[in-house]
């Protein structure tokens, strides 16, 4: 049986997602990164999360040779930066955009994220054409612990907020 890619698409775009972009910092201080809506938790005990990267991209390359990531959870005032770090177009997503380094791996938590979790790679599956990447939550945080953040979210193709009811 075959299912039409576009409709496919279509159909899990009703889906809303948390918007985060995964990034690390190369071997020579370069900072990496992209934009990912298919991230999970995972496991309680040991601490695991995991996301699903394209097979092909270059930037999730570069972040598996790392052997670790920062999973940074975007607030809803942060839609520039899900673009920006979405288009492999933007040959610098780093580029005017404030960071600093996570205190295990030392991958970029970046500024404004509600939310960040620092791992190591535990594994990496192949799953058509993209990967589960699972990774060991080594530290973790939400940014503002006094405050009562709203994620960004990714529904049918738009970013957007979420509002409580």
């Amino acid at each position: 049986m075959s299912i039409d890619p576009s409709l496919y698409r279509q159909v899990l775009g009703h889906f809303p997602t948390g918007v985060t972009v995964v990034t690390a910092t190369s071997a020579d201080g370069t900072p990496i990164g992209f934009t990912i809506g298919s991230f999970t938790s995972v496991s309680l005990d040991p601490p695991l999360v995991g996301f699903l990267p394209m097979t092909d991209s270059a930037r999730w390359k570069a972040i598996e040779a790392t052997g670790s990531f920062c999973v940074n959870v975007l607030g809803h005032e942060q839609a520039e930066l899900c673009w920006q770090f979405a288009k492999t177009s933007i040959t610098e997503p780093f580029e005017g955009v404030e960071w600093q380094k996570s205190p295990i791996t030392g991958s970029p938590i970046l500024e404004g994220a509600i939310a960040w979790i620092d791992c190591t790679i535990e594994g990496v599956i192949d799953a058509g054409d993209h990967q589960f990447v699972m990774g060991r939550v080594v530290e973790l945080e939400h940014a503002h612990p006094d405050l009562e953040p709203v994620p960004l979210l990714f529904y049918k193709g738009k970013v957007g907020r979420f509002h409580h009811e």
